[in-house]
């Protein structure tokens, strides 16, 4: 009797393990009165050696931190870098990411961030002097990511800002426009713009530019329009080129909102990037003093020379989109469950998991090198057009998938993958189609221009 008693208590504790859909699928499969009989003649210990057995494989899995950076390149940096990488980091996830899904489906810009984002002191990173920090433009790079893995949105108004403005003033203003803009542009104190494009001229600027501009004594008089300028409604600065009426040459100028002739109109309905905050701008016979005029900007060649810059910038926001829509999708196929199993368990789940992980670790050891060869001055505009062609479109294809990972709840807002997947479109368009950036790099590998 009493051995009788304790293979029911051992029985008990067996299946005290096994939860009753376990039980009912393992009742189909085997003879459960056999199986109690030939437990209840168990010496105590086998039955302590299968509990053992049977505990150790009910442990519950460990899963693997969501880290993005596969080959762990962050890791290069030195460690004030990597301090600053994090903070940057920890200032997206803390700040922006609990708000962005609200601006962005209002078209509304988040002001109050502003400030916040100015104690970071990475605006106009890569210049030297002028209330610059002067760090390496791989560090740059990763800045890049970092805001863009959260919000596309704020990683362009910030690569707006110090990039495009303050890289025009840094590379082709006088020294007094420099003293003047750049200090209270890095502490984001003035806010600047950039006016390139136009309602009828995107990437054929070079040759197409139909604002103009003509001097008239010590003033320049600008008459034209531009389009898709990111933060020109509330900038206080926009830096517009236009094609001189005397030369035929293109000339960058420093327009104040308060110019007369000045006018910048929100765009409306965007589908992407709807937090960055473009404009539609009209120059009517705008007045510029002369003053006010890129000194060091008398060509469309100095145009280009901060284009190659942040055109290398756009490659790591691609980075680091495709990067978020990634680790948002390995997220959400570990939550998901179908037939009691998260489906990342799942075989056709984990082989789409790696096709995208694959392309985010070829994109970033490509960025990775372009910043290297930025550092070193070898950097030319066939190679920042590469890494743009190649990391926007597989970026779309990351979107993509992770869209298709998410399944109906994918066009959910409330589970950010749909504003990635919106944004990714205005990152494939802006700072070069790509077949401009195709053109770009086919002439440099064949030595033949296709240009028309």
């Amino acid at each position: 009797m009493k051995n009788f008693f304790k293979s029911l208590r051992n029985v008990k504790d067996l299946l005290a393990m096994i939860d009753l859909e376990q039980i009912g699928e393992l009742s189909r499969k085997v003879d459960l009165p056999k199986m109690v009989g030939l437990v209840s003649k168990m010496s105590e210990e086998d039955l302590s050696k299968m509990m053992g057995l049977l505990k150790g494989g009910s442990k519950p899995k460990v899963i693997p931190e969501i880290n993005g950076d596969f080959y762990e390149l962050g890791k290069t940096l030195s460690p004030d870098e990597r301090e600053i990488q994090l903070k940057v980091r920890e200032f997206m996830n803390r700040e922006i990411k609990p708000i962005a899904n609200h601006y962005w489906n209002r078209a509304e810009f988040p002001f109050e961030i502003i400030p916040k984002m100015a104690e970071l002191n990475i605006a106009g990173l890569t210049y030297d002097g002028y209330g610059c920090p002067g760090k390496s433009a791989l560090l740059e790079g990763f800045i890049a990511m970092e805001m863009a893995r959260v919000d596309t949105s704020t990683s362009t108004f910030f690569g707006v800002q110090s990039g495009l403005a303050m890289g025009s003033i840094y590379l082709c203003g006088s020294e007094e426009q420099k003293n003047e803009w750049l200090p209270q542009m890095q502490r984001l104190e003035k806010i600047g713009a950039f006016g390139l494009t136009e309602p009828e001229v995107g990437s054929g600027a070079a040759g197409g530019l139909t604002t103009t501009c003509k001097r008239e004594g010590d003033a320049w008089i600008l008459n034209g329009q531009k389009k898709w300028i990111g933060n020109a409604t509330f900038s206080d600065i926009t830096v517009i080129w236009a094609r001189d009426l005397d030369d035929n040459q293109v000339k960058g100028f420093i327009v104040r909102k308060e110019n007369p002739g000045f006018k910048a109109e929100k765009m409306e309905d965007k589908m992407a990037l709807r937090i960055v905050q473009n404009a539609l701008i009209t120059l009517t016979n705008c007045e510029v003093p002369e003053s006010d005029r890129l000194q060091e900007a008398n060509s469309f060649r100095d145009t280009a020379k901060v284009l190659r810059m942040t055109r290398a910038g756009v490659a790591w926001q691609a980075v680091g989109c495709a990067r978020g829509a990634y680790e948002l999708a390995l997220a959400y196929t570990n939550q998901r469950k179908q037939f009691g199993r998260p489906i990342a368990s799942y075989q056709l789940v984990q082989d789409l998991l790696v096709t995208m992980l694959g392309d985010l670790t070829a994109m970033q050891t490509m960025v990775f090198r372009l910043s290297e060869m930025q550092d070193s001055d070898m950097l030319l505009d066939e190679h920042a057009s590469l890494a743009k062609v190649f990391c926007t479109l597989r970026m779309r294809a990351i979107v993509d998938h992770a869209r298709e990972l998410f399944g109906g709840n994918g066009i959910l807002l409330e589970h950010d993958i749909a504003r990635f997947v919106a944004d990714a479109e205005a990152v494939y368009s802006y700072e070069g189609t790509k077949e401009i950036n195709s053109l770009i790099v086919g002439r440099a590998i064949t030595g033949h221009s296709a240009f028309v």
